[in-house]
């Protein structure tokens, strides 16, 4: 248990205005994990904000950011035009990762993306385009479907997690996975559905992430 962890709300710059975001940094950590949150959500989001406090507690840290700016979330809430369109929001990925490359304490840390629902599409996408930058990509619930041309380029290590009464989604999943050249994991939590609301399911995407972060987020 790591409990000496410094945490700031931040600034990402973007070509189209300022996201907003948490920054949580444990004494001592290696590794940072961004999450790309899935449709219509944001840095508040409670599983998201959950998962980020265990791996916190397990020495990772985190960045959770609003995919969107103020003013596109405004919009959003009424046309909801933004929320799925996943090259926007993997670009928005990619201003982060190149955010947190330039700052101090946080530029030499090894990198990973969680990504939930749409935000695993738009991970994979960023993981892509920053091969160099990012080492893993956790997905919960996800549809790396949406990453489409981009799933072939993907370098980082990837473990797709998805409910076992997702029944739509663990296919999707698996199609995805077969256009992959990194070798991705699918772990299958019995029991749950697609948000992972059922008693002790959410606990174990939490286990599952943790442990791969912590092989993969590391010195060789």
């Amino acid at each position: 248990m790591n409990e000496a962890v410094t945490r700031r709300e931040v600034q990402i710059e973007t070509g189209a205005g300022p996201l907003e975001g948490f920054l949580a940094l444990p004494a001592g950590g290696q590794s940072l994990v961004l999450f790309a949150h899935g449709s219509g959500s944001s840095r508040f989001s409670p599983r998201n904000t959950m998962v980020a406090g265990e791996l916190n507690a397990a020495g990772i840290g985190t960045l959770l950011f609003d995919l969107l700016t103020a003013d596109e979330h405004r919009i959003d809430e009424f046309t909801r035009e933004y929320r799925f369109d996943i090259d926007l929001l993997a670009r928005r990925l990619v201003d982060a990762l190149d955010w947190v490359k330039a700052q101090p304490d946080t530029q030499r840390l090894h990198l990973g993306l969680f990504g939930s629902s749409t935000g695993a599409a738009a991970a994979l996408m960023a993981a892509a385009a920053r091969p160099e930058c990012v080492d893993a990509v956790v997905s919960r619930g996800g549809r790396p479907d949406l990453a489409g041309d981009a799933l072939p380029r993907v370098e980082a290590a990837t473990l797709m997690i998805v409910g076992g009464e997702d029944y739509q989604v663990i296919e999707l999943n698996r199609a995805a996975a077969a256009n992959m050249r990194c070798g991705p994991e699918l772990r299958i939590v019995p029991g749950a559905t697609h948000l992972f609301e059922e008693p002790g399911t959410l606990e174990s995407v939490v286990a599952l992430a943790i442990d791969w972060f912590q092989q993969t987020l590391r010195d060789d």
